[in-house]
């Protein structure tokens, strides 16, 4: 069974390699959202505003982390913080109109890329690829104790 490992460690690392070359749009268009932030404007879009302390449990990653990454998007105007809409004492993350149509605007080109690659893959072989990829991330999530809500 090693060889088969083998192959999907190589694999998901080479595919971790091409998702980071993502490039900037051609044509004078905004930038690229770099992975942080278009990882933590996903798990906004899906949870709704989130504290750092929910951040870092959702992510396992420390608060000083989380605070420069989240005061970047600040500055590129992507997020705002706002007062809890439940009560509580933390400030919330929540994303701006700004935010949402540049998270819209990425998700559309990795969209349109995914269609380019798999052009040639018939509609069951992208749901059978679409279904196992599911199934390894759930199970990763499930060692985890961290699974990603989905909608």
């Amino acid at each position: 069974m090693d060889k088969p490992l083998d192959l999907i460690e190589f694999e998901t690392m080479l595919l971790g390699r091409h998702m980071h070359l993502r490039s900037p749009r051609a044509g004078g268009a905004p930038e690229r959202l770099d992975r942080s932030a278009y990882t933590l404007l996903s798990r906004i879009q899906v949870e709704g505003p989130m504290s750092i302390g929910q951040l870092s449990a959702a992510f396992s990653l420390d608060a000083s982390t989380l605070n420069r990454q989240t005061a970047a998007m600040l500055r590129a105007g992507i997020v705002e913080r706002i007062p809890d809409p439940e009560g509580g004492m933390a400030r919330k993350f929540a994303m701006t109109e700004k935010g949402e149509r540049r998270l819209a605007a990425d998700r559309a080109a990795n969209l349109d890329g995914l269609a380019k690659v798999m052009a040639d893959w018939t509609a069951e072989e992208v749901a059978d690829f679409a279904a196992q990829l599911s199934r390894l991330n759930r199970d990763v999530e499930r060692l985890d104790g961290r699974p990603w809500p989905r909608g």
